[in-house]
Parts: C-alpha cells; sequence; structure tokens
C-alpha cells in the first residue's frame, strides 16, 4: 500500500481536544485499511517497579478515556490492582504515525462490563470463563477441556459476564502525536493537562 507524503504537523492544525485528534487519526487508519487499527500496546507495572507489555485491542475512546478490557486476575489485572496507572502505544506503521498516552486507570462500571460483554461472540464469552488467564496450566488439552466444559454448562443459554472479566479506563494526562518526518526531523507534539484546565500543547525535538 503506498501513502501520500503527509505535510509537517503544525500546532495550529492540531485539535485543540487530543481525543479528537486521536480520533481523527483513528478513522484516517481505517481508511487507509491499516490492519488492525485497534492494536495499542499496554505498559503496566507492579508494586515493585517492573514493568510488563503486551497488545491489546482498543474498544472505545470518549472524552473521558480510552478503554480496553481484559480479565482482572490477570498479570495486567493485578499490577493495574497494585498501581493504577499505565502507558498506551497505538502505531500506524503504513502511516508513519504513533499516539502515546500515559495517565491514571480506573475500572468500568459493571453495567458498562455487562454491556460490552453482550456484544461479544459467544466464543469470546466462553473462553472468558474458561480461560485462568496468565496463570500456568497443564497443556493445551486441559484448556480445551475446561472450553468444553463450559460449552455444555452454557448451552441453550446466554452466556453471563464472569465476575473476573471486564473494562479500564485510561484517563490520559500526556497524550503524544509522533509523525515520521523526512530527515529524522520528525513531528512530536505533546498534550499535557493544564493545571487550570484544558491541554497545553508543546512541541518535543524528534
Amino acid at each position: 500500500m503506498s501513502i501520500e507524503p503527509k505535510p509537517a504537523l503544525r500546532r495550529d492544525n492540531m485539535n485543540p481536544d487530543p481525543t479528537k485528534q486521536f480520533l481523527d487519526w483513528l478513522q484516517n487508519a481505517e481508511q487507509a485499511r491499516v490492519e488492525q487499527p485497534e492494536a495499542m500496546t499496554l505498559a503496566t507495572t507492579n508494586r515493585q517497579g517492573q514493568p510488563a507489555a503486551r497488545i491489546v485491542l482498543l474498544r472505545g475512546v470518549d472524552e473521558r478515556g480510552f478503554l480496553f478490557y481484559t480479565n482482572y486476575e490477570s498479570r495486567k489485572g493485578q499490577e493495574l490492582l497494585e498501581n493504577p496507572a499505565a502507558a498506551l502505544v497505538v502505531f500506524w506503521q503504513p502511516l508513519s504515525r504513533q499516539v502515546r498516552v500515559e495517565g491514571r486507570v480506573e475500572p468500568l462500571s459493571a453495567a458498562e462490563s455487562d454491556r460490552y460483554f453482550a456484544r461479544r461472540p459467544r466464543g469470546h464469552q466462553l473462553e472468558a470463563h474458561a480461560s485462568p488467564q496468565s496463570q500456568v496450566i497443564r497443556d493445551r488439552n486441559a484448556l480445551e477441556e475446561q472450553f468444553n466444559d463450559v460449552t455444555q454448562k452454557f448451552t441453550g443459554q446466554d452466556v453471563p459476564r464472569p465476575p473476573h472479566w471486564g473494562g479500564y479506563r485510561v484517563i490520559p494526562e500526556v497524550v503524544e502525536f509522533w509523525q515520521q518526518g523526512e530527515h529524522r526531523l520528525h513531528d512530536r507534539l505533546r498534550y499535557r493537562r493544564a493545571e487550570t484546565g484544558g491541554w497545553l500543547i508543546e512541541r518535543l525535538a524528534p
């Protein structure tokens, strides 16, 4: 896929709201048919400061923050319980663009998680019951046996959301928009929450 060179980022051309600017770039990625444009790296740390990162899927963005869902008993769930802060990175390689987000994290309400879980494919719902995410298991057969047991358990009925599964919201304090530039003179514009409200936009050296 050939992507036309983009003009350099200018502060005056950026939306003063980083959420709206992110949604604009996400739409650009979708229109360019970037594969899985909602894929993002989620970085967390435990109480000892040990970092861990993995790819998760962005499942919503609004004025309150960035949403994703997982097993609360997974490694990332336990780390967010110990240290409710995280960093996100979304990279759209064909567009030579990246967005970084840093902020505190809060769990979504049970009602919000219920609504999202009800929209998931049935197989995904069953997996949420069957898989003890991040735990050591005997082998692949044990996982498939558990999935089959859960499938039989919920035959002929809706699959309820398990209490150990739900969503989180990353409430941004810093959002950085990066775009590749010629001669490695990349553009980096950082939005930072102002003490008086609103956002400050700062240009960073590449």
